[in-house]
């Protein structure tokens, strides 16, 4: 199966080939910054499964924290160059992986399976019975 991201005005998009190899809603502070919400919906391939990255993309790494910058830490966020949307990320903790935003694919995707950071969770926030709470 073949699935495709796309970006707010269309113009960048992310190709995928399988299954994801972790479907999660994350409660993290970076991943409620990325998406302006209460969590973050992150959907990770294998980075050999990235069959296609169309459109004119930029990348976000935070000072002391790009890939190859030696930070154990390193971490990226790749977005659409006219409209900002944040499609991928990758980072040292997911090595071999990349992140999609959940919210992007243009395909549906399966229920997610587990949440994690739940310590950092709004309160009003409910998980399915069921999911898997943490790594």
């Amino acid at each position: 199966m073949t699935r495709e991201a796309r970006c707010c005005c269309g113009g960048c998009a992310i190709q995928v080939k399988g299954e994801p190899a972790i479907n999660a809603i994350c409660h993290c502070a970076d991943c409620k910054r990325r998406t302006g919400s209460a969590f973050g919906w992150s959907v990770y391939f294998k980075n050999s499964d990235v069959t296609a990255t169309l459109g004119a993309f930029r990348t976000y790494a935070p000072a002391g924290k790009a890939p190859n910058s030696g930070a154990d830490n390193w971490q990226e966020r790749v977005f659409c160059g006219k409209c900002g949307t944040t499609l991928s990320w990758r980072s040292a903790e997911f090595e071999g992986l990349t992140g999609i935003a959940g919210g992007c694919f243009t395909e549906k995707l399966p229920e997610p399976t587990m949440s994690v950071e739940n310590e950092t969770r709004c309160a009003w926030v409910t998980v399915p019975a069921g999911w898997k709470t943490g790594w």
